[in-house]
C-alpha cells in the first residue's frame, strides 16, 4: 500500500519568517495527536520537522511530480 503524503501551503508565518514562507508549499508529517489539538507537524526552512498551529496552511494536492520532487529532496 502507498504511503500518504500530505502537503500544505503557508498562509501565515506570525513570529517565525525565518522558518516559514508565506505561500511556499510545505510537508507535513502525520501525527493525529497534535492534529487533533489544532496543529500539524510541517518540514520547516530548516529541513526539521516542527508544530505550527493548523490554521497557518492550507492542505493542497499537489502533482504526482511534484511529490516525487518533494521526496527525493528530503
Amino acid at each position: 500500500m502507498k504511503e500518504e503524503f500530505k502537503f500544505v501551503v503557508c498562509l501565515n508565518n506570525t513570529d517565525y519568517p525565518a522558518s516559514l514562507e508565506l505561500h511556499k508549499i510545505y510537508q507535513v508529517i502525520p501525527d493525529e495527536k497534535i492534529e487533533a489539538d489544532g496543529e500539524m507537524r510541517v518540514i520547516d526552512e530548516s529541513g526539521e520537522d516542527y508544530i505550527y498551529p493548523s490554521e497557518w496552511f492550507v492542505v493542497v494536492e499537489v502533482p504526482a511530480a511534484v511529490e516525487t520532487s518533494f521526496l527525493r529532496a528530503a
